[in-house]
């Protein structure tokens, strides 16, 4: 299995062939995509805020089907655990979704920078 950082999933659900490079595109589809529920809830929060027009849920009943994305549900006190050790961020969803890679040991595909200097769990390619 592999987690998805939310930007990712924006891109699935908008335009994937414009924002996904294709190495990155045959590894999901290769793979067991998970959905981490810190992804949905910034998902919210974003549709919240005006950054995306369409609700999560409009995603995630788009995407999960399409996708086979499965909606994975690690112990949130381990995860935040670990994300209080992740001082090199301050956006919280960065640490509790590269807290989830660390705690469930899952790769994490994300085109984030700072999230791939520091996590080696963290993976893209141009």
């Amino acid at each position: 299995m592999i987690l998805l950082d939310t930007h990712v999933v924006v891109w699935l659900y908008a335009d994937p062939q414009r924002h996904i490079p294709s190495a990155v595109a045959q590894r999901l589809d290769t793979e067991e995509l998970g959905l981490s529920p810190f992804v949905q809830l910034e998902l919210a929060y974003l549709h919240e805020v005006g950054r995306i027009a369409v609700t999560a849920q409009a995603i995630l009943d788009e995407l999960c089907p399409k996708l086979e994305m499965v909606l994975t549900d690690p112990s949130s006190a381990l995860i935040c655990e670990s994300a209080t050790r992740l001082s090199w961020t301050r956006d919280p969803f960065d640490r509790l979704i590269a807290a989830q890679a660390i705690v469930t040991a899952t790769p994490l595909v994300t085109k984030d920078r700072t999230i791939r200097q520091h996590l080696d769990l963290a993976w893209w390619q141009d």
